[in-house]
């Protein structure tokens, strides 16, 4: 067993030759042992630390074994325990398991056996503890984004960081706009490392106030804070062998930054309301839209910390600057099911998306609300986003692009704004004329312009047709 992790023991015993037999056997096959005389001693040691499994003795005077095990049980004290008592019966048995203890032995026994079952033990509490993590990645998982698409030079780059970042488990700080998608690059960090099969886990520092963030971060005590009805483990304890991606890292709050840096450095860290130290192995993957150097300029941020998260940064550009790709990530997010026409296609490739992808998504998912037979037309799109593309001409190229970005011979004679005014008044003077030759029946109306009842509702909407001008003479 000499490859097998060694085991932190806690070995409590009232008869002191026993004790010291039983940790000297222990400590020679490469396991931590701490010794406690009794039960009072016993539960100090758990204060102070965690164990990963308890031997605790039934029979002893002052605090019972039996109330030693169901004070902490009571306390939250994760630990393991293996009872061991002299009188071996099944009702003795039966309430130690009842109270949580996970195996029994009868003394006397081999030290082969203790060493066994302890190491048994050991193994459950590891299951244990994975299937809570599970349980809280569970409960803590966010919709599936849509999967990482780019072609431009730019995202060819940040692919390529990706891929010698991820097996290197060093702490990487993603920069980016809002919308650019950081954690999905935080996913793929995560999916090329040594750890994708460990659990994956997320918080936001700017969605939550200060005394929740170091809550969800560390955990805390039942009774530490107004509202901790009970114990709970922080998010470095459910992402425990795995990967911790915090957003927002520039929102951290002054007073947690040296939390946080004391657990980079060594994997320390302590729950609300706790004393005692607690040890993880987590990567940390943090990401910002803000410019981190200004905020140690301005003392909102830690210099120290700001070294320990940005071993390697990915920048993300805005998806303005991501040459080719806007027409991609449309087919993408669109599918086979939905058809954009081209002017919407055009008007969408003109827009400078402040928003960034997100609000590409958003954009799209808004207009297949609202798009008739499958098919996306410019007036499904937001104002904002029309308004930034100029309208088509008669007989002209419809590119729906903003015409000052185009260069054009010398001497060419382009539309003024009135032009564009005038174009504009004869669409809405032909869709009234034929309101009024269906006698105001917009079903009708709609069927003679070759279009769908709701699209012509959406037109009388934009020109800002009365009911009057329909119905006159």
């Amino acid at each position: 067993m000499a490859d097998e992790k060694p085991i932190s023991i806690l070995l409590v015993d009232d008869e002191a030759e026993f004790r010291d037999t039983c940790a000297m056997w222990m400590s020679r096959h490469g396991h931590d042992v701490t010794e406690a005389a009794d039960g009072h001693e016993a539960l100090h040691a758990c204060t102070r630390k965690n164990f990963d499994v308890v031997v605790l003795d039934l029979n002893m005077p002052g605090l019972s074994g039996l109330e030693v095990l169901d004070r902490l049980k009571g306390d939250g004290v994760e630990s393991q325990v293996l009872v061991l008592t002299g009188e071996a019966t099944v009702d003795t048995a039966v309430q130690a398991m009842k109270l949580g203890a996970c195996d029994y032995l009868s003394k006397p026994f081999p030290l082969p056996e203790l060493e066994e079952r302890c190491r048994m033990a050991f193994q459950q509490g590891l299951l244990r503890k994975e299937n809570q993590q599970l349980k809280e990645v569970i409960r803590r998982s966010r919709p599936t984004s849509p999967k990482m698409i780019g072609n431009s030079p730019r995202m060819k780059k940040v692919f390529q960081l990706i891929d010698r970042a991820g097996p290197t488990d060093r702490a990487i700080l993603i920069q980016g706009e809002s919308g650019t998608g950081k954690e999905l690059v935080a996913k793929a960090i995560q999916s090329a490392s040594l750890r994708a099969d460990k659990p994956f886990v997320t918080i936001n520092c700017a969605a939550l106030p200060e005394q929740l963030v170091e809550s969800e971060l560390f955990g805390h005590e039942k009774g530490s804070f107004t509202g901790a009805t009970d114990t709970r483990p922080g998010l470095f304890e459910v992402a425990d062998g795995g990967t911790l991606f915090i957003d927002e890292i520039g929102e951290l709050p002054l007073s947690l930054q040296p939390k946080l840096l004391r657990v980079l450095e060594d994997g320390s860290m302590r729950r609300v309301g706790s004393h005692k130290e607690r040890r993880v192995d987590v990567r940390i993957i943090t990401a910002t839209n803000r410019d981190l150097a200004v905020e140690i300029a301005n003392g909102n941020f830690r210099e120290d910390l700001y070294y320990r998260i940005n071993v390697l940064t990915v920048e993300l550009p805005p998806l303005k600057d991501r040459d080719g790709d806007i027409e991609q990530l449309i087919d993408h997010i669109l599918g086979s099911n939905w058809q954009l026409d081209e002017e919407a296609r055009n008007c969408l490739l003109a827009y400078h998306w402040p928003g960034n992808v997100r609000q590409l998504i958003n954009v799209l998912e808004r207009a297949t609300i609202l798009a008739d037979d499958g098919e996306i037309v410019i007036d499904d799109l937001p104002r904002e986003v029309i308004a930034s593309a100029a309208r088509p001409n008669i007989g002209g190229d419809s590119t729906g692009l903003d015409a000052s970005n185009v260069q054009e011979p010398a001497g060419t004679i382009r539309p003024d704004a009135a032009s564009s005014v005038r174009l504009e008044d004869l669409e809405r003077a032909h869709v009234v004329q034929i309101l009024r030759a269906s006698h105001g029946n917009k079903a009708q109306a709609a069927r003679s312009l070759g279009i769908h009842r709701r699209k012509l509702y959406r037109m009388l909407d934009r020109f800002n047709v009365q009911p009057e001008e329909i119905h006159s003479r």
